[in-house]
């Protein structure tokens, strides 16, 4: 019973390909385009597939190459970061020498430029050392400013350094006085000593004079040090001292002295 279906069969295809050859040529032709785009898709299929295979063995790279790979990146990243810091603080540091040559041409006084190289850690807040000395024509006390205002005065010098006294030490006294008021006086530090480097007093003021908070304090250019006209500080508040015979101001410097990085020594 097997062998009928199987005779079947064969004789249909033995038909069918009599009745194809018995076709005209064109006709066949044409047929075997229509047979032909019939198994297209499954060719199409059969040569996407192979090469979707082709594509994922390669994306599968081993797990250590996946590692050295990311530990490359980070390197790169760390470095990128250091260059973009380098990149910034020039900029800033350009800014600054812009306007430090801009404030230098305006200056009445023979400016040096000197960097701020060290502070004494004993006196954090009342010293610094900057890297110019008596070869540079630096000697005991010049004054020190910034564009801002006063700094301090020169104390000790070598060859290539010198030490500065900050205003606020006690040693660095200051003649001033009132730009508003014209009423004189001298910078001494805080009293009681304040944690705050910024503060200083201006003392010996008489007590009719009309000092208020406000006003702008500068150098006298009296006591031989200090030439008059620097920025010193503005008055935050005034009090009475001395049972009321003087007053006393408490002045914010304008220099910012916590944050030294360039000064300028004025020369004779």
């Amino acid at each position: 019973m097997l062998k009928r279906p199987r005779l079947v069969i064969i004789l249909i295809l033995v038909l069918g390909v009599l009745a194809l050859l018995a076709l005209p040529a064109r006709t066949a032709s044409n047929l075997k385009l229509v047979i032909g785009s019939l198994f297209l898709p499954l060719f199409g299929l059969s040569s996407a597939v192979q090469n979707g295979m082709e594509h994922a063995g390669n994306l599968v790279v081993p797990r250590h190459v996946l590692l050295q790979q990311v530990h490359q990146l980070q390197e790169e990243n760390k470095s990128l970061r250091l260059q973009l810091a380098h990149f910034e603080e020039s900029q800033q540091e350009n800014q600054r020498f812009r306007q430090y040559y801009s404030f230098q041409q305006s200056a009445p006084w023979k400016l040096k430029l000197a960097r701020v190289i060290g502070r004494d850690p004993g006196n954090w807040w009342r010293s610094i050392l900057i890297d110019v000395g008596s070869t540079d024509g630096v000697r005991t006390n010049l004054a020190v400013i910034t564009p801002e205002g006063l700094v301090g005065r020169v104390d000790r010098t070598g060859l290539k350094q010198s030490q500065v006294l900050l205003v606020g030490d006690p040693s660095c006294l200051a003649a001033a006085l009132v730009q508003e008021t014209r009423d004189h006086g001298i910078i001494t530090p805080a009293e009681p000593p304040s944690l705050d480097a910024s503060l200083v007093h201006l003392t010996h003021l008489i007590r009719s004079s009309g000092v208020q908070a406000g006003h702008k304090v500068i150098t006298s250019g009296l006591g031989g040090i200090f030439p008059k006209g620097i920025p010193v500080g503005s008055v935050q508040e005034v009090r009475s001292v001395d049972f009321g015979l003087y007053i006393e101001a408490r002045v914010r410097l304008s220099a910012r002295l916590s944050a030294l990085e360039e000064v300028w020594v004025i020369l004779p």
